[in-house]
């Protein structure tokens, strides 16, 4: 039958683990339930909403074979917002920020280029694992179902030992010392919403932010990392539906949505002109021992490609503050677009450095 023959080849990675043979999807926020059966999982997440688990057959140690990568050429991509459009939302953003509606949102735009065979994501995995080595690199396909691709650097969930934790990112610049004052000030505003978000679900007075403006180097540019912590309650951790609970308090991600989220969210849906998918949404895997417990890390779905209906996407956004220059949000939108892309596009980038 086709849909098992196409279930059968999928695949996905993530931490040196590969999995392989889909045995069902589910559909996380309408049946969470079924994330307490035992197995691994691998986990999609639009940030529109939509959050889907595949339950793997198999698992094993090391990354997953690739053949050769043929991408799109470099000149073929489109954005769903040029520069003027872009500058244009991004005056938009602060007009709402003066006028008192949210105090920041992100604002992403979209790239797009024609491939219209489905290709190899594990491919461009290891293209991107080679130039550009991510924590929470990692891929799903899926045939007919899903098909991304990520070199995230960022945290959203992490679960271990009754333990949640996030890592939010904001501040992003080529080196340490072009970081600004409105990076450190929007990655403590962000920082203090991941904080509520995680209180909604953790027992009172254990949610304690443990790395405030950490910097930590990638290929091409740095960030500002905070991270925050909270022991899930016991009502919340053993609940059949662990996941819905962990996902309303906290999604979609609040880095790459804004605050208060709510207004934030508004303003992305008036101003943004295609949907995200699962750019800006959660990427990662759960593992349910037999035993019941769980582990799961699942990362903000940035950097990250996906494929369908012959056409390569790729996210990429900034968040604005009434600090903000509108020429300087798209530069970083650039910045952040342009090493991945160029691997993707089989266009040699610069090294890496220390």
């Amino acid at each position: 039958m086709p849909e098992q023959t196409s279930r059968s080849r999928g695949v996905a990675w993530f931490a040196g683990v590969e999995a392989t043979g889909v045995v069902e999807v589910v559909d996380v926020r309408t049946e969470p339930e079924r994330l307490s059966e035992p197995g691994w999982w691998a986990v999609v997440g639009d940030f529109e909403g939509r959050v889907r688990a595949w339950r793997f057959a198999e698992t094993s140690t090391g990354l997953p074979a690739a053949g050769a990568w043929t991408g799109p050429d470099v000149t073929a991509w489109e954005s769903s917002l040029d520069r003027a459009e872009y500058v244009s939302a991004v005056d938009r953003v602060r007009d709402h920020i003066q006028e008192g509606d949210v105090y920041q949102a992100n604002l992403c735009r979209v790239l797009r280029a024609p491939v219209q065979d489905e290709p190899d994501a594990r491919a461009l995995g290891a293209v991107l694992a080679a130039g550009n080595p991510a924590p929470y690199a990692g891929g799903v396909q899926v045939p007919g179902e899903v098909w991304v691709v990520t070199a995230s650097p960022e945290l959203f969930l992490r679960v271990e030992d009754g333990v949640v934790t996030s890592g939010p990112i904001k501040g992003t610049a080529v080196t340490t010392d072009a970081l600004t004052d409105k990076d450190r000030a929007e990655n403590v505003m962000i920082t203090d919403l991941v904080r509520n978000d995680l209180q909604r679900v953790c027992v009172p007075g254990t949610v304690e932010v443990t790395t405030l403006l950490g910097e930590e180097r990638h290929p091409g540019l740095v960030h500002l990392v905070s991270t925050v912590q909270g022991v899930l309650a016991d009502d919340v951790l053993r609940a059949p539906d662990l996941w819905a609970r962990l996902l309303d308090a906290t999604y979609p991600p609040g880095s790459v949505s804004g605050a208060p989220k709510s207004s934030a969210l508004d303003i992305i849906a008036a101003l943004e002109t295609v949907p995200r998918g699962p750019y800006c949404g959660a990427v990662g895997w759960i593992e349910v021992r037999p035993d019941g417990s769980v582990r799961a890390e699942l990362a903000v779905g940035i950097r990250t490609f996906w494929w369908e209906d012959g056409v390569l996407r790729f996210g990429t956004g900034a968040g604005i503050t009434w600090g903000s220059d509108a020429q300087a949000e798209w530069a970083e939108t650039e910045l952040k677009a342009a090493r991945l892309v160029g691997l993707a596009s089989g266009v040699r980038v610069p090294p890496m450095t220390d």
